[in-house]
């Protein structure tokens, strides 16, 4: 199947398509915002720039597009699935930007692991309206188990002593000297 708009036209559709304050971006920051939760956006410092940084959690949430960081049925094979097509012109092309894609997002959430941060994904198709506010109280929660977790008091047991053990004078007797 060709393309029906020239190769202009397609260069122009693409350049259009915009990384930050997304659709679905705003969505999850407007949920989490109505939830109490606050955020700084794509932090300049941390790989991968997460669309959201929760330093309090020490979290970071990416709001991933289906199509662009392929979100298919199968991990292994790239074919389409119900939330995303692969353009069929040119298609090795695409194959090859989405599997780099998603290579780029694991070494970058793993940095992040190591440097102790929480990662969350979001997928697109997780925030259709029929889903969308399952999806934010899934977040949440998890927001707040990992405070839970970070934050648990660590109780330190102390050792058993046997009373014939103790060797202290007892406060209603007397010394005899």
């Amino acid at each position: 199947m060709a393309d029906r708009l020239t190769e202009q036209q397609r260069h122009k559709n693409m350049a259009a398509i915009r990384g930050k304050d997304t659709k679905p971006e705003l969505i999850v920051r407007r949920g989490l915002w109505s939830r109490g939760f606050r955020y700084r956006l794509n932090h300049k410092r941390l790989p991968g720039h997460p669309d959201l940084v929760l330093r309090k959690y020490r979290t970071c949430i990416f709001v991933n597009g289906c199509f662009w960081h392929g979100h298919f049925v199968e991990q292994n094979k790239m074919e389409s699935s119900g939330c995303c097509k692969i353009p069929k012109t040119n298609r090795e092309f695409w194959v090859a930007k989405i599997r780099r894609n998603k290579e780029r997002d694991k070494e970058e959430q793993h940095k992040l692991a190591e440097m102790g941060w929480h990662c969350i994904t979001v997928w697109e198709c997780e925030l259709q309206p029929s889903k969308r506010e399952e999806t934010l109280k899934s977040i949440a929660f998890t927001l707040n188990h990992i405070w839970l977790q970070d934050h648990q008091v660590h109780v330190t047991a102390y050792p058993q002593q046997n009373e014939e053990d103790m060797q202290m004078p007892m406060a209603a007797e007397e010394d005899v000297v």
